[in-house]
C-alpha cells in the first residue's frame, strides 16, 4: 500500500511539474498570488484564534493590500460605477507635432519605422495591463497618431 501510496504522489508530482514548465509567466504570478494570499490568511486566522490579535490583524492588512493590488481594474470599481475616462486625452485634440516628437523622445526627420518602434517600446512599458498609466499609454497613442497622419 505504501509503495501505491508514493508512486501516486511521484506521478503526481511529475505531472504538477510538466504543467508548470508550459505555463506562462501571466499564470505562474497569479498562482503565486493566490499562494501567499491564502497563506497569509491561514496565517491571520491561527493568530486571531491564539489570541495573538494584534499580529493577525497585521498579517490580514497585508494580506488585504496584496489582493487589493493584484485585483483587476474591473473587480476594484463600485458596482455599477463607470471607469473615469475624462482625464484621458482625447484622438487628435490639441497634441502639436513637436509634442509627439518629444513624448516619443524622437528627433522630427524620425521615419516612419522609428515612430513605430518608439511607440511599440514606450508602450510595453506604459501600457496599463503592465502596470502602467492610462494616461501616459493614451498620449503615446495620441503622439503616434499626430505623427503617422
Amino acid at each position: 500500500m505504501p509503495l501505491l501510496l508514493g508512486a501516486l504522489a511521484l506521478g503526481g508530482l511529475l505531472a504538477a511539474m510538466g504543467a508548470f514548465s508550459r505555463a506562462d509567466i501571466a499564470s505562474l504570478k497569479s498562482m503565486g498570488v493566490w499562494i501567499v494570499g491564502l497563506a497569509g490568511l491561514s496565517l491571520a486566522a491561527l493568530l486571531l484564534l491564539t489570541g495573538r490579535e494584534p499580529a493577525g490583524l497585521g498579517i490580514l492588512a497585508l494580506t488585504g493590500t496584496l489582493a487589493w493590488n493584484w485585483l483587476p481594474e474591473r473587480m476594484r470599481r463600485p458596482a455599477g460605477g463607470r471607469r473615469r475616462t475624462a482625464s484621458l486625452p482625447r484622438r487628435g485634440a490639441g497634441m502639436t507635432r513637436a509634442e509627439a516628437y518629444e513624448i516619443l523622445g524622437l528627433q522630427p526627420a524620425a521615419s516612419e519605422q522609428a515612430i513605430r518602434e518608439a511607440h511599440r517600446r514606450l508602450m510595453r512599458a506604459a501600457h496599463p495591463d503592465a502596470g502602467g498609466s492610462a494616461w501616459l499609454a493614451a498620449r503615446i497613442n495620441q503622439a503616434r497618431d499626430v505623427l503617422l497622419s
